[in-house]
């Protein structure tokens, strides 16, 4: 069988350029030392019963799973398309493989495996991608993060793996590819907006948007004094980008600033999204051993319960010191209105 990858003639260029299908934003790969070994990808309801089809042909064993339409497995590898978008999800080895001679053929009818900049040229222009992380967890700081890409540093970005934080449930994956986007030497910034300093300004700003533009603008202008030259900066969309605007500062007017819905798809994104999230679980850890507790993440129960012995132990002013206070559940376990 012929592979089904093609040379990247200009012929080729234009004409896969405008090619049908899903956008490149919604489709993740993960590289590690042994090639691909996840890929995942949108379907059609009738991709996903092709694809169902052509498992079966191939002797795939199908099995149960939540939430999925079907998971099948053969040898290494599993496929599995879940309900909600439908989404296929290819793991294990011989991905890559599948990918090429089997799903791009066969169920999406084009080429991407590879194509990245030529479906997404801008990833791989320079530019400036900011992120943040804490925002929906009770314990912890707020923390913005960017990081600058250009075409070089997006290409050693796509071969370290580097990824949305929220698709990564390991502590210690977060930690070492945050190492790589440092070790890589791509100009970056991070600002750790701590409760002690997060909830006197948010009761000063009212607005947790409008804080978040302020940390966004902040990075934007520490980027632009080592990147002077960087035209352009990226964030997922929260609000209205008239916030950023108004929140930049004299060296950040200057730049183009872009907001898009799933802007993690972005090499810059991503990489602050992790430089973000590490700086978040690094300060959770170590607050949480000061105080001789675990700070879990998130709005839950066990938080609830964390929060209360804090409280009990040392009040509303020690639990200022490690959490959101306008959070409802800073009301609930202290025992007052949510609006006070």
């Amino acid at each position: 069988m012929r592979p089904w990858r093609l040379n990247q003639s200009p012929n080729f260029r234009r004409i896969f350029s405008s090619a049908p299908g899903p956008p490149w934003a919604l489709l993740t790969v993960l590289v590690s030392e042994k090639g691909i070994t996840l890929y995942t990808t949108p379907l059609t309801a009738e991709q996903a019963a092709k694809l169902k089809q052509i498992l079966q042909q191939d002797g795939y064993k199908f099995a149960p799973r939540p939430y999925t339409l079907f998971f099948g497995q053969k040898d290494k590898l599993t496929i599995a398309v879940y309900e909600k978008g439908p989404k296929a999800v290819i793991q294990g080895r011989g991905t890559e493989e599948f990918v090429q001679y089997r799903l791009e053929p066969e169920i999406l009818g084009e080429a991407k495996l590879g194509y990245e900049e030529v479906h997404n040229p801008e990833m791989f222009q320079p530019h400036f991608g900011v992120d943040e992380s804490g925002k929906g967890d009770f314990f912890g700081p707020l923390v913005v993060a960017g990081v600058y890409v250009d075409r070089d540093l997006a290409h050693q970005f796509k071969e370290l793996g580097i990824t949305d934080s929220k698709r990564i449930s390991s502590d210690k994956r977060i930690r070492d590819l945050a190492a790589g986007i440092r070790k890589s030497g791509a100009a970056q910034s991070v600002v750790v907006i701590s409760p002690e300093r997060y909830n006197p300004l948010f009761q000063k700003i009212g607005n947790l948007n409008r804080l978040l533009a302020w940390g966004h603008a902040r990075i934007i202008e520490n980027l632009c004094e080592i990147r002077p030259d960087c035209p352009r900066a990226l964030s997922d969309k929260f609000a209205d980008a008239r916030l950023i605007e108004r929140a930049l500062m004299e060296k950040g007017r200057g730049i183009q600033l872009d907001q898009r819905t799933k802007a993690e798809s972005d090499f810059a994104v991503a990489a602050a999204s992790l430089l973000a999230r590490e700086k978040f679980i690094d300060w959770l850890e170590a607050a949480g051993k000061r105080l001789g507790v675990t700070l879990a993440r998130g709005v839950s129960a066990t938080v609830k319960d964390t929060a209360r012995k804090i409280a009990e132990k040392g009040g509303r002013e020690a639990l200022a010191t490690v959490a959101k206070m306008h959070f409802k559940t800073a009301a609930e376990v202290l025992g007052m209105p949510h609006d006070e």
